[in-house]
């Protein structure tokens, strides 16, 4: 099934200006929450302030409609919350339903009617898929004071038919857009990318070509950042590709062909839907990024580093970093392939572990059965902690990969696509109703209490200060504690 990649992340504080009034103020931090998973790509915050218990009448700073549909989620740099939506003229017919299983159950209910399989594909894309000659679209970049939520600015970046299908679970604008702080990014998986200033101001666009993606499912690979470069992946049936940009001004840098993805067992398989990692560490700079069955670390440049096989056909979870080791996660149901695996810095040529080691010299830890579908875990004083996109909420050991517990999370609707995130010793996941269940960071699994807002949640949150700022299928809200 396809999903839509989604999911949260850390603080990265900039020093205010000192009043001249004596003695100094205490410098204001500049909230930054700059693309999909936050600064580093770790959804964590140390701010004590962000709030534990909000509903659509609890700790709302503001709240505003969002026009359209999208699951891209917000960022937010400065006092500017941004981010991307499909508008369109009429409701869109195919609708998103609860789970990751529902398309696939009706095919497997045709199937067992006997029809060929031929008519099977037929009739699932008349029920879930939207294709491009159905509709025409307005994407739209939003911004709004982080204030009081009042729209600063509103940009059409692209009106036309999209570059490819989706499934009704997906949107037209499943990527995150990122942000260093002085220019905003915007990224559309086969349609293009482009660059805004703070104020709005197009700076320049690059349209990208189109390729198949897997049974229309859609996109959702959010871009990422180095220095000087916009990464993009395009993980699609034709010509899988990652791609370097120049962030002054669009030129292309450089194209590493990713043609050697798919599984021996399933050549089909090209197409993902998860961000590209660039993983920081005191050897190099990498950027790290996952297709179906076959995680590729690439340099700056590129280059082929190292890479790891027997991951999942579906992929969606990002690769993430924490305490000096890479996490690699994935695992569509019913995979054979389902693992997290936990890599050192330095490596280089085939990684892939023989069917019988759990480590090696660059692999410390593999855990085969402990991987994700959609969400992707969140490291947290000293463990993982991953929810499971049925409604199971696990705890893992970053350093050794031990399985300390894993417990059905109670009185949730059991569907899960947004990633969990953490702050003020507690961890936090929010199921696709729209309710947020609050955990203890304890030996023991410890379920505290639950945030409902009633509504459709796949987009992750930002943590901007000491403000949580979420998006549901209509509205962006700001929670802020008095």
């Amino acid at each position: 099934m396809r999903r839509c990649l989604l999911a949260a992340a850390l603080i990265l504080p900039c020093v205010a200006l000192p009043a001249l009034a004596q003695p100094a103020a205490e410098p204001t931090p500049t909230p930054i929450w700059p693309g999909f998973r936050g600064p580093d790509g770790m959804p964590v915050s140390d701010n004590e302030r962000l709030p534990l218990h909000w509903s659509t009448t609890e700790n709302v700073e503001w709240s505003v409609d969002v026009p359209g549909s999208g699951w891209s989620s917000p960022i937010v740099v400065g006092d500017t919350v941004l981010l991307t939506t499909a508008a369109r003229p009429t409701e869109a017919t195919k609708r998103p339903e609860f789970g990751t299983e529902y398309s696939n159950e009706f095919m497997r209910e045709l199937r067992e009617q006997g029809l060929p399989w031929e008519e099977v594909l037929k009739r699932h894309d008349e029920r879930f898929i939207e294709f491009p000659d159905e509709v025409d679209l307005d994407y739209q970049l939003i911004a709004w004071s982080l204030e009081d939520g009042a729209e600063l600015w509103r940009r059409t970046f692209f009106a036309g038919p999209p570059p490819g299908g989706r499934h009704s679970k997906n949107t037209f604008a499943s990527e995150t857009p990122v942000t260093d702080g002085e220019t905003i990014f915007v990224y559309v998986t086969g349609l293009g990318l482009w660059a805004y200033s703070l104020e709005g101001e197009l700076r320049w666009e690059r349209r990208l070509d189109s390729f198949q993606i897997y049974m229309d499912f859609g996109t959702g690979s959010s871009p990422a950042l180095t220095d000087d470069l916009v990464v993009i992946l395009n993980d699609n049936q034709e010509h899988p590709f990652l791609a370097a940009f120049s962030k002054q001004d669009g030129r292309e840098f450089w194209r590493a062909a990713r043609g050697r993805l798919a599984a021996p067992h399933a050549p089909n398989h090209r197409s993902s839907w998860t961000t590209p990692f660039v993983w920081r560490h005191d050897e190099r700079t990498e950027i790290v990024a996952l297709g179906p069955y076959t995680a590729i670390s690439y340099d700056t440049m590129g280059r082929e580093l190292w890479r790891l096989y027997r991951h999942s056909l579906l992929p969606v979870p990002t690769p993430f970093a924490y305490e000096g080791l890479l996490y690699v996660t994935s695992g569509v149901h019913g995979d054979q392939n389902r693992p997290i695996t936990a890599i050192r810095p330095g490596a280089s040529g085939d990684l892939t572990l023989a069917e019988d080691e759990t480590s090696s010299e660059f692999v410390v830890w593999n855990d085969d059965r402990a991987g994700t579908y959609i969400p992707t875990p969140v490291a947290y004083k000293g463990s993982l902690w991953v929810v499971y996109d049925r409604g199971i909420f696990a705890r893992y050991d970053a350093a050794t990969g031990e399985r300390l517990y894993r417990s059905r999370i109670d009185d949730s609707n059991g569907h899960f696509t947004t990633s969990p995130w953490a702050y003020r010793d507690r961890i936090f996941a929010t199921d696709e109703g729209g309710t947020t269940f609050v955990f203890g960071t304890g030996d023991e699994f410890e379920q505290l209490h639950a945030n409902p807002l009633d509504e459709m949640t796949l987009a992750s949150p930002a943590l901007a200060g000491d403000r949580l700022v979420m998006r549901t299928r209509s509205k962006l809200y700001s929670f802020r504690e008095p």
